[in-house]
């Protein structure tokens, strides 16, 4: 007995297969929102788009990233100049953290002090990307703001530069701020120490014994607590350890459990 479906008539095919419908042509990208032609400029084009005044925001943002690329010492200023801008402080910081020119340190720096909100915390953000140790005693001051997005933002670049003054700056702050800057605070810290080991070792011991306080994040003082375990002296056991007897011992000839070879 046929079932429903075996019932149903099959649509006769003819020989030859439906043509497949056709594809629609890609969309074009309109000329003002292209970056390919930016992107294939040089770096001297590149700067003299970033400073033209007629320059869309679109141009000048395609622009600073190319320029994080081949930008240099010509690029600085001009970038540094929109990292008020709000739609494009955060291009002109991509365009500026990977230029190894020391300019870049001194235009952060500079403008840390003038901006206000997300924009001062992504200079913030950049300079311990850079590591700036001249930064340090400013990024301190900002801990202790009132705003504790921009505190926390100025603690966590601190511990990121690393360095026995960073130490010092966080260690102070943490006998002076709460939350929620001090676990902040806390695990910049324990980032400072680690990059302390390797040239000031005692020091960075001293920082990690402190964070073993209780009164410390509790991943923190685990942190501090495994590195203190791992580089601290081994035990010295007094006690010698007693070599086995019996059957198994005696037949034993690998040296393994203390026995000299039998020859």
């Amino acid at each position: 007995m046929q079932t429903p479906a075996q019932t149903q008539q099959v649509p006769a095919q003819s020989g030859a297969a439906a043509p497949k419908p056709a594809r629609p042509p890609a969309p074009k990208v309109p000329p003002e929102f292209d970056a390919l032609p930016i992107w294939k400029m040089d770096a001297e084009k590149l700067v003299a788009m970033v400073k033209d005044p007629k320059s869309t925001v679109f141009q000048k943002a395609i622009a600073c990233k190319k320029l994080s690329i081949v930008g240099g010492r010509e690029a600085v200023q001009p970038m540094a100049a929109l990292l008020s801008d709000p739609h494009l402080g955060c291009y002109a910081r991509f365009g500026m953290e990977p230029n190894p020119d020391p300019s870049v340190d001194d235009a952060f720096r500079a403008a840390l002090p003038k901006l206000k909100g997300k924009l001062q915390m992504g200079v913030i953000h950049s300079i311990g990307f850079r590591k700036d140790p001249k930064a340090v005693s400013a990024l301190g001051k900002l801990i202790h703001d009132s705003d504790p997005e921009i505190a926390g933002a100025a603690a966590a670049s601190v511990g990121m530069i690393g360095g026995l003054q960073a130490g010092k700056v966080l260690e102070a702050a943490l006998k002076s701020t709460k939350a929620p800057v001090f676990p902040v605070v806390a695990r910049a810290c324990l980032l400072c120490a680690e990059s302390l080991m390797t040239s000031h070792r005692a020091r960075a011991l001293e920082i990690y014994n402190g964070l073993t306080s209780h009164s410390m994040p509790e991943p923190v003082r685990l942190a501090a607590l495994r590195v203190l375990n791992a580089t601290g002296p081994a035990p010295e056991y007094t006690k010698k350890w007693p070599a086995p007897t019996g059957a198994a011992a005696d037949a034993d000839t690998s040296g393994f459990l203390g026995r000299k070879p039998q020859k």
